[in-house]
């Protein structure tokens, strides 16, 4: 092998070797010092195009989950009226039957009837009860709830439709024997259809709740998927920084060395 003086090729060597051990440590640092495996396009183009498509499901998921959940506190709240609303039927089904009493005079009727037509006012004020400004209670007028993060799964809630239940109501009057009849015979089918819209309210409120699972679940399972692409294995890359360390250390010395090296040629000069 020829001995010159201008060009160096095992300093140069040695230098390109401890270049990229020097960038590959501040790379293995950043990964531990972040916490991830790809902080830039440049460590895993691929993987980051994926996680990126991931992470807005996420966020997809995450608004829909609210979403779902405000539909459930919605129906919640719808069925927190119906329930009043039962008691009323009730209390006017209990007036209505004490009215029907032979022994009561048309005094007793007529304080009956002054608390059944009270209870019909009340029964008429809960039908403008409101969730964050939207009407509980509209005849035809239903919801439709997405349930899934694409947009491509919804389930339709019913704002159920007590107006037919009170304009029936409405008409109750127990100041005599014929209307108190006719009122205990009529406030049992209100009940009835009471009984069914709550029924479908809690069936909604089931069916809801199940799709609030499956997006908790779709998210974890989203997130584990973003943590295998992102994450960095501490373990692994802790002996990837000390493999790199000891190459950076080797190299400076060789690199020390290579540049000595070209002094032996001041000897032959100099001898």
């Amino acid at each position: 092998m020829s001995v010159v003086i201008n060009t160096n090729t095992p300093a140069s060597l040695a230098s390109y070797n401890l270049s990229n051990t020097n960038v590959n440590l501040q790379r293995s640092l950043n990964r531990l010092s972040s916490g991830s495996r790809i902080n830039s396009s440049f460590d895993d183009a691929a993987g980051n195009a994926v996680a990126m498509k991931m992470n807005a499901s996420i966020r997809r998921t995450d608004a829909t989950l609210a979403n779902v959940n405000n539909a459930i506190s919605f129906l919640a709240t719808q069925d927190g009226v119906m329930k009043n609303v039962d008691k009323i039927l009730n209390r006017i089904s209990e007036l209505a039957t004490l009215a029907q009493d032979v022994t009561k005079t048309t005094t007793d009727l007529a304080l009956y009837n002054d608390e059944v037509q009270v209870l019909q006012e009340q029964f008429n004020l809960m039908l403008e009860e409101e969730f964050n400004g939207i009407s509980l209670f509209e005849n035809g007028s239903n919801f439709v709830v997405v349930t899934s993060h694409d947009g491509g799964q919804t389930v339709s809630i019913t704002r159920s439709d007590l107006q037919s239940i009170a304009t029936v109501v409405d008409a109750y009057d127990v100041e005599s024997y014929t209307g108190a009849v006719a009122a205990v015979t009529g406030i049992q089918n209100d009940i009835q259809n009471l009984a069914n819209l709550r029924s479908v309210n809690g069936a909604e409120q089931s069916r809801l709740t199940f799709a609030a699972d499956m997006l908790s679940i779709n998210k974890v399972n989203l997130e584990a998927s973003v943590s295998r692409i992102q994450d960095v294995d501490v373990a692994d890359e802790s002996t990837k920084l000390a493999r790199y360390n000891i190459l950076q250390q080797a190299g400076t010395a060789m690199l020390a060395q290579a540049n000595q090296s070209s002094q032996s040629i001041l000897r032959l000069i100099v001898g």
